[in-house]
Order: C-alpha cells, then structure tokens, then sequence
C-alpha cells in the first residue's frame, strides 16, 4: 500500500449525492477526494451511480424514444400524419441510451478535473480514525486519511429469494438492455421503476402484467391522481393486478413461470418471457463500514444519522440513499450540497416538506407537501381547488387534455399545503408548488401570479385560483 494521502474532504460514493457533494466541497476550497466503483459497458469507470448509469438518465432515453413510437400509433393522426407502418429498432434505441449516458458520466469526470476533485476508481471501506481504503480494480490499495468523510454509497435493487437475477428475471439494469421486444414482460411492483420500463415496453408492444402485493394503488400519491393514473394506464394497456402475493418463479423453455396468489387468496400462474422485478432498494453499506469505526446502521442497513446528516462520529456524514428519507436522485443532490457547506462552516439544510416526486410515465404524475388523505388524518383543516386539463387550451392543442392539478391550502391561513398533478410535462409544472411552498407562499400567492397563455403552468394558475372558488374557466 502506498503512502497515506491527506484529505480535507474524502467522499465515498460518486452518484448524485457524492458527486454533488464533493465538488462543492472544491467549490470552497477544500482539499477533496471521491471515490466509485462502478464500471461502464466498455468496462471503464463511470461516475453517476445508479440515477446516471443504470436509472433516472437511461429510463428517461427509453421512455422518449418509446413515447415516440407510441405516438405514431395512437396521437399523429389526430394531426393528419400518416405513413407505413412503423417499426422500432430496439438495438438502435438501447444505443442511443448507452451514448447518452457515456456523455454523461464523462461530463461528471471533467466537472471533477475542472475542480480539482481528485478521483479514485475502486471500493471504499471506512476505518476508524477518518481512514478510508480504496481497493483499486487494478488490484492496489492506497489509503486516505479525511478531516471529514462523506459517506454516499448508494443502494441496490432487492433481489428475491425465489426469483434470482439472470438472463430472464432481471432489475432495473436488465430491462434497460433488452435486444428485443419482449413478447410477455411480467413486472413485480407497481412502483415507480415498475410502471416507467413497463410502461417502455409496453409502448413497444410487449404484453404488460404488473403484479403488485398492495391492495392500493400508488398509495403514496393522491387518490384522484393515482385513480386517473389507473384507468389512463389501462387505456394503454397496461395490466396492472392488486393485492399479489408472488411465491415463487421458475425458468422453463417456454418462460417464466411466476406463481402467486390474486387479491382473493387464489393461486395463479403467470408465464412471460421476461420478468423485471422491482420491489424496492436498499442501502448499499455490506462490507462499507471497517470493524471498529463505530459508524452505526438500522435495521435496514442504512446509516443512522441526524438532520444535519451526522453520524455522531466526529468528521463523518453520509448522504443520500444510504440513510433514512425518500431514495430520490435529487434528495441526494441536495443533501451532498447542505453537508459540504456545513464543512465549510456555512449554513446547511434539507427541507423534506418540500421536496417533489415525479413518475414520468405518460400521462405524468407529480406532487409536493401532503395529500388530502393525510391531512384528513393529521386534522389539519384545508380547502381544495382543482382544474383539468381538458380545459387548458395548450394541451387540448398537444392532445393531451388527460390530467389535472389540485392545489391544497391551509383552511385559516390559505398556506399552500400541497399540490398534486397528473398529465402532460406535470414533472416541470410541480416545481410552481415547490417554490410557493418554500417561501411559504399562500394559494391566493399563487393565484395572483400571471401565467403565459397558452400554456400548461394555466393549469396550476386555475387550480389556486380555484381554492378561492373564482376559476375563471370552470364552473365552481
């Protein structure tokens, strides 16, 4: 091992959270090193994590390229577009996303050099005493020595007992890298990662089965929006079952063989091609913490930490998916930033009340701050407004008039409380909430902004408005 190297700042981890947090760490002035593990296609090393490698960038390729595709079939005619009959060129369209995604891990390298972050390919352990080792894929190990670590290691997809990645039953990563089509996908969840790819392949003609083990669905967003989503969703042909207790899954010749028992407690058997299973992530921190750091972790694995992001272990702090909080690319982002400005002795913080979430199917859905149900739940007395997108002329223009916003506001105070949205460029549109929210603007605020016309944002001006009861284009 060669000599220790000295860090004012030593980050482990190189997706959202880390790679934010350790080039603002350089951005004030901070001695920083940041060490990845992860390997790209040519087998190179590729800053991003998972959001970047193998999630929120290349899930967002397909989708586009899908959404193409879909639109040829099923919206260009209402434009008077016409033409043969389209294909799709799935080797083609996975490349497109393979480039995109090398464009982007090279720009975090570059962002790194332009800052003087140094990197360090390989597996990071953390010892006691702020050390940190790097097992470099070239087989050496060097030693680092951090006045802070900054712990950012990620998380990995949940893999089944009774359902082993392979060739046939993959994650996230396997379905962005089908060669084909495949005739039958089965999805197990509903979530966020199950509804975007079946939503990709689905578009492109896979037959869809989603089975998801709640009896609700999408029980995290607004019942109005996770009920339009349902029925939009099967429009599309999406086949989505509740209430699925999956048991087990077998490889055959002529499939996938998944065995479970429906919303009646009936056994049931789904056979598919291909078989994406998404029930969740968890921290990334096996073989992470060296004997003796005293750096602790929950139950789940994720590394106990305070609001400030402190481990209790002086100079260590970790960010991002591997503690507590929602697994959000953009959490992580905010996260790394709060926690190297404290470093820096600046103020630092997160606020989780306002931070957005966003499904990019189609229609998409957003929303901010709480839903009706928990409001109802909490006590917290609230008026409502709503405005569909049927009546915003710009997205009658695009033919996409499914969806609508809904703004909630406090019933005495008129504080904005919440939004929630669902329909066309809703993934932009939510951030009007965000910004209201943190300024702890009210929805009369929000109201009394002007909007462009034509424009979608007239949705989300309407729907405040609409709080009031004075929607100037609906009847109240």
């Amino acid at each position: 091992m060669s000599e220790q190297q000295q860090f004012d700042v030593v980050v482990i981890g190189g997706g959202p959270a880390g790679y934010h947090a350790a080039i603002r760490a350089a951005q004030l002035g901070l001695k920083t090193a940041c060490i990845d593990a992860a390997l790209g296609k040519d087998g190179k090393p590729a800053l991003g994590g998972t959001c970047l490698r193998v999630g929120c960038i290349p899930s967002k390729a397909l989708l586009d390229s899908s959404r193409q595709f879909w639109n040829m079939g099923h919206i260009f005619d209402q434009h008077g577009i016409s033409f043969d009959k389209p294909a799709i060129d799935v080797g083609k369209m996975v490349g497109r996303k393979d480039g995109i995604v090398k464009q982007f891990t090279g720009g975090i390298a570059a962002l790194f050099k332009a800052n003087k972050v140094t990197a360090f390919y390989g597996f990071g352990q953390l010892h006691a005493g702020n050390v940190v080792t790097v097992k470099q894929h070239d087989g050496s190990e060097v030693s680092l020595k951090g006045t802070n670590v900054i712990i950012a290691a990620g998380s990995n997809s949940i893999e089944l007992p009774f359902a082993k990645f392979g060739e046939h039953i993959v994650d996230n990563e396997g379905a962005l890298d089908f060669t084909e089509v495949p005739k039958r996908l089965g999805v197990i969840g509903a979530g966020v990662i199950g509804l975007e790819l079946g939503s990709v392949w689905n578009r492109l003609g896979s037959e869809v089965t989603v089975l998801e083990g709640l009896p609700d669905f999408l029980a995290a967003a607004d019942k109005e929006v996770s009920k339009l989503a349902a029925r939009e969703f099967k429009k599309q042909g999406l086949n989505i079952n509740l209430g699925c207790k999956v048991s087990g899954t077998e490889v055959k010749k002529d499939g996938v063989h998944v065995a479970y028992t429906d919303a009646k407690g009936e056994a049931q058997t789904l056979v598919v091609d291909k078989l994406l299973v998404c029930v969740g992530r968890r921290a990334a921190t096996k073989g992470l913490l060296a004997e003796g750091c005293t750096v602790q972790v929950n139950e789940r694995g994720q590394i106990m930490v305070d609001e400030h992001c402190h481990t209790g272990v002086d100079g260590v702090w970790a960010v991002g998916d591997c503690v507590r909080g929602p697994m959000l690319a953009h959490k992580g982002f905010e996260e790394g930033i709060a926690v190297a400005e404290l470093i820096a002795g600046l103020p630092g913080h997160v606020n989780f009340d306002t931070i957005p979430y966003v499904i990019y199917t189609e229609p998409e859905l957003a929303w901010v701050g709480k839903t009706e149900e928990q409001l109802k739940a909490e006590g917290i007395p609230y008026k409502a407004g709503s405005f569909p997108f049927a009546a915003v002329g710009r997205a009658v223009a695009m033919a996409e008039p499914a969806g609508f916003v809904k703004v909630l506001a406090h019933a005495e105070t008129d504080t904005i409380l919440g939004m929630h949205l669902i329909g066309a460029n809703v993934s932009e549109l939510v951030h009007e909430g965000v910004l209201a929210m943190e300024f702890k603007g009210s929805a009369d605020d929000l109201a009394r902004i002007c909007h462009a016309h034509p424009s979608l944002s007239e949705a989300v001006h309407d729907a405040a408005m609409a709080v009031a009861k004075r929607a100037i284009h609906k009847a109240n």
